[in-house]
């Protein structure tokens, strides 16, 4: 209710509130939220219990997400290995949740709700095509920009010299390479 007027109704209204990044990026908050220190946080959701659906939806979540961004179904796949063995249900020491790992700050900055798994693939999904676009296409550059944070990528003027970092990136770009193997030999052999 509004004080100091008289008939008047409190009544829901809805807003549409787009954030503007440091890096220029803008977020839209669709829904009921608050402006905290962290930036937009909805209001009234509670995350539940992480739910764990079968391989083959969180196959299909990985597709429709890199169909939608324009990005390689093998290189999400294999980020979303490597962060969590698909599991929605996992959390990092830093507090980065679900099958894309994804940081408050990052699902903040691509606008979705990292509890939500179909949410967090598509938001990985459009968090590592920032970080691809960024460095211009070199997959190596936004693997590491999507483990350690652009700035150190930015900061080392390439990959950053951090052991978990290189060791990230070294073995997604193998299973890649991997990848594209098996799909030359198919390919030769013609099966």
């Amino acid at each position: 209710m509004i004080l100091g007027l008289t008939g008047a109704v409190a009544t829901p209204s809805l807003a549409q509130v787009i954030e503007i990044g440091s890096d220029g990026a803008a977020t839209l908050h669709a829904g009921p939220s608050v402006f905290t220190l962290e930036g937009a946080q909805p209001i009234g959701v509670t995350p539940g219990p992480p739910t764990n659906p079968g391989r083959a939806e969180v196959v299909q979540m990985i597709a429709d997400a890199a169909r939608r961004h324009e990005v390689s179904v093998d290189l999400i796949t294999e980020v979303a290995r490597r962060e969590s063995g698909f599991r929605q249900s996992a959390v990092s020491n830093r507090d980065a949740v679900g099958v894309m790992q994804l940081t408050a700050g990052a699902a903040r900055e691509v606008g979705v709700d990292r509890y939500d798994i179909s949410q967090n693939i598509l938001g990985g999904t459009a968090y590592l095509r920032r970080m691809l676009n960024r460095y211009g296409g070199d997959v190596s550059l936004a693997l590491a920009a999507y483990n350690a944070g652009p700035g150190a990528v930015d900061r080392y003027r390439g990959i950053p010299p951090f052991r978990e970092t290189t060791a990230y990136v070294a073995a997604i770009m193998a299973r890649l390479s991997q990848n594209a193997l098996s799909d030359t030999a198919l390919t030769v052999t013609g099966r």
